[in-house]
Order: C-alpha cells, then structure tokens, then sequence
C-alpha cells in the first residue's frame, strides 16, 4: 500500500493521515469560494485570537467543539534521567482542551 498525500505516514502497519495549516487553509478556500490568501488570513486571525485570549487567561468557547482554557500546572520535583539527580520545575500555565459533546459523537 503506498501513501499518496504527503504528509501521511504509516506506524505499525496503520496508515495516520493528518491535515496541518495549509490543507486547513486550501479547505476553508474550497468550501467556502474565497482565495487562499483570505482563507490564511482567517485562519491567522483565528488563531491570534485565540491565543490572545488564553494569555489574558480568558477561556475560549466553540459549542460542540470544545473549550480551550488555562489551568496552573504546581511546581513539583522530578528527575533528570541520565543523572539521577533531582531538579525543581517550576509552576507554569498550561493550555487545555476540552472535547465538546457533537465533537465527540462524530469521533465515535
């Protein structure tokens, strides 16, 4: 069996297809009768909405998608393992998703 899109790969016999930015882009253009560079433009400013709203630690809500949020991640010790020795890390801000409930039934 050979692979026909290029960013397709196969792993233990499976075949995982996977779409990055630009099939999204060439997608919105084609369903939607835009340009690409419209499409792109949409997809940027989506995308910097997005993250603007997590970094002011606003949640982002898309009904039967999903929810995109911030959660604090506590400090804690762990191990370097080449060394053994202990190392602190750091409290830090995470982002998460949500699945919503349409998303998961079309998963399924």
């Amino acid at each position: 069996m050979t692979c026909v899109r290029a960013n397709t790969s196969r792993a233990c016999g499976r075949e995982e297809i996977s779409m990055n930015k630009q099939d999204l882009i060439a997608k919105i253009a084609k369903d939607t009768g835009s340009s690409k560079a419209g499409a792109a433009a949409a997809v940027d400013s989506m995308i910097d909405g997005i993250t603007r709203s997590l970094k002011k630690g606003d949640s982002i809500t898309f009904v039967g998608f999903g929810t995109f949020k911030t959660a604090l991640r506590k400090a804690r010790m762990a191990r370097n393992p080449q060394t053994g020795a202990a190392i602190k890390v750091p409290k830090r801000r995470v982002v998460r998703f949500s699945v919503g409930k349409a998303l998961k039934e079309h998963v399924r």
